[in-house]
């Protein structure tokens, strides 16, 4: 029931009531008395009738109007389609979100990867949705939204893997779609989701832009980004465009500081890696660097904001250094 016909209802029930009031009695000529008492108790039955149906309308008018109510209180409002990059970042269900720009700079990162209303669009490893919240909405109306996840057997590999992470995660290309659905009022069916080991068939070889946010340190630390790089080869069109966000070590970092172990990869061995599986860099960015981390911390990457495992000392630090990488996947 849409609100516009909460007074449709209401309208139906009085103009029964007041056909009912203008009827007049037809008597028998022969009997008009009896009559004129029958028509009178039909007329006062057929307006408690409509009385009855008067109160009914209004009692499900005001229990809608009510749902209805409490649902616009609770539902993110939509944003403009097609949405755009000021859209979105102003948008009221990003308020917890909004404090990191400053640091992740989602319009000039995805400016500078190239990203536009138009293109199918898959995030690797979204983790817990921050930039897929920008990103689903942007492609709604006239693109795709794609998250996809890790190869979670190979990357949650190992007997001391918790068994509730590992099920949670094996989840993810059911659960994902509706997080961020309801946390940004689009429907589930515009988010399509899988692991990237998994790409359904119709998929592979069509997405424009496949964008990796931080998240190679993890698969650097367990030797499994070679064949990330190779899915996401498998994934793009020739073509499309790989982007890439990472926190940097210095050049002459020490292996076992940049194993990923830390958090912190060296940006040579990134170049290196995406290249070696049939990738060309086209461009580098500056957009995400921090000058004030140094990227030696003992606790790695997580001593900073926002985790701060190193306490408060380090928060004015702001967030990592990262590097920002574009590679395109070859026409031919």
């Amino acid at each position: 029931m849409t609100r516009q016909s909460i007074p449709l209802l209401a309208s139906v029930a009085a103009l029964a009531l007041s056909a009912c009031a203008n009827t007049e009695p037809v008597a028998d000529t022969l009997d008009a008395a009896p009559a004129a008492e029958a028509s009178e108790t039909a007329e006062a039955a057929v307006m408690d009738a409509a009385d009855d149906a008067m109160a009914e309308a209004e009692a499900v008018a005001a229990e809608a109007a009510e749902a209805m109510d409490a649902a616009d209180a609770i539902a993110p409002p939509m944003l403009p389609t097609p949405a755009t990059y000021a859209d979105i970042l102003a948008a009221d269900y990003r308020a917890d979100d909004r404090p990191r720009d400053g640091f992740r700079n989602p319009a000039d990162t995805l400016a500078f990867f190239g990203v536009t209303p138009d293109m199918t669009v898959a995030e690797y490893a979204p983790g817990g949705g921050w930039y897929a919240r920008v990103l689903a909405p942007l492609v709604a109306e006239e693109g795709q939204y794609i998250a996809a996840n890790h190869d979670i057997d190979a990357y949650l590999a190992g007997d001391d893997v918790d068994p509730e992470r590992f099920a949670n995660a094996k989840a993810f290309p059911e659960t994902f779609p509706g997080r961020i659905a309801e946390a940004t009022g689009l429907n589930a069916g515009k988010i399509t989701a899988f692991e990237i080991d998994e790409a359904p068939a119709d998929i592979a070889g069509t997405v424009d832009a496949l964008l990796v946010f931080r998240s190679m340190h993890g698969l650097t630390s367990r030797g499994i980004e070679d064949d990330m790089a190779a899915h996401a080869f498998a994934l793009l069109a020739p073509g499309g465009t790989l982007g890439i966000v990472q926190h940097r070590a210095s050049a002459d970092a020490p292996d076992d500081y940049a194993d990923g172990s830390k958090g912190y990869l060296r940006q040579a061995d990134v170049i290196a890696n995406f290249e070696a599986a049939g990738f060309e860099l086209v461009g580098t960015s500056e957009v995400n660097a921090n000058p004030a981390d140094t990227a030696d911390h003992e606790g790695g990457v997580w001593t900073l904001p926002p985790v701060l495992r190193g306490g408060d000392a380090f928060a004015d630090i702001g967030e990592s250094d990262r590097m920002t990488l574009k590679f395109v996947k070859p026409e031919a």
